[in-house]
């Protein structure tokens, strides 16, 4: 019996990760803003529901310790908590900016650095941070929240090489669009700020979300079993996309990078000090 922590789990991935993981059986700490949305219709004494807003470091450390003491350690920490910011990157304030890094950075870091300790103890478990195929490619309108989802990125990589010689992996999970409510107002805010030369390229992301709210063609409930497939095997990836549309962009990225330094490989080496 596995005991996962979980972040943002009253909806969306969170919320289908924390049911699907009481039904194989195991125990789960389900964290939110508002955790009577999680214990709606459940009863379960395998679920642990803790208010937790992950900005609030001394709190991710109190949930922990209610964790710990209610089942005894920790198996699997799921940051998945987060917030967006539509707007292009001269736009947005600097509270605006600040905002969305205090959740999707610096809330995450809160919650692992909680967390860690316990692993460590145990010389064992698995984190899986919740970025997206925003943390791997951006787009206009998205340029604050894709710095963001990076910043998980590269520290998730050097975790992963830090954390497995004490038995702890590490996985970015990347999904593409998915319908949850993340396109809502609740998570996803706009920059006040309009500068009219945007206008064609992240000014046209504005309108967007709205437009296909709710119609993407990713399943949230497929997603949280394939992120639980990732979780529980026996050596999980760095790195796994969820979503064509995520698969697409990735490769489509990947293939410029590898044009792009074909053609510069010349100038990259020219870079070398001339030995005397």
């Amino acid at each position: 019996m596995r005991t996962w922590f979980v972040t943002g789990a009253s909806r969306g991935f969170g919320f289908q990760i924390a049911r699907q993981a009481l039904d194989l059986g195991d125990n789960v700490v389900a964290t939110a803003r508002r955790p009577e949305e999680i214990t709606a219709g459940t009863t379960s004494d395998r679920l642990l529901a803790l208010p937790l807003d992950v900005t609030d470091e001394a709190a991710a450390q109190r949930a922990v310790d209610a964790a710990v003491d209610r089942f005894g350690g920790i198996d699997v920490l799921v940051n998945n908590a987060g917030r967006g910011l539509l707007g292009a990157v001269e736009e947005a304030t600097d509270a605006e900016v600040r905002a969305v890094y205090d959740t999707n950075v610096f809330g995450l870091l809160a919650v692992t650095r909680a967390v860690l300790p316990v692993l460590r103890r145990q010389r064992s478990g698995r984190v899986l941070n919740i970025s997206s195929v925003g943390g791997f490619s951006g787009s206009p309108g998205w340029g604050i929240y894709n710095s963001t989802k990076f910043a998980v990125e590269g520290l998730s990589e050097a975790m992963r090489i830090e954390l497995a010689p004490l038995g702890i992996a590490v996985t970015i999970v990347e999904p593409g669009m998915f319908r949850t409510d993340f396109l809502d107002g609740s998570s996803l805010h706009t920059a006040a700020a309009v500068i009219g030369d945007y206008a064609d390229t992240a000014g046209q992301t504005r309108g967007r979300p709205a437009e296909y709210n709710q119609r993407q063609q990713g399943d949230p409930v497929k997603a949280a079993a394939a992120i639980i497939t990732v979780a529980t095997a026996e050596k999980p990836p760095l790195r796994v996309q969820l979503g064509a549309d995520c698969v697409a962009r990735v490769e489509a990225k990947l293939a410029v990078v590898a044009d792009e330094l074909a053609q510069w490989r010349e100038l990259a080496l020219s870079t070398a000090h001339e030995e005397q």
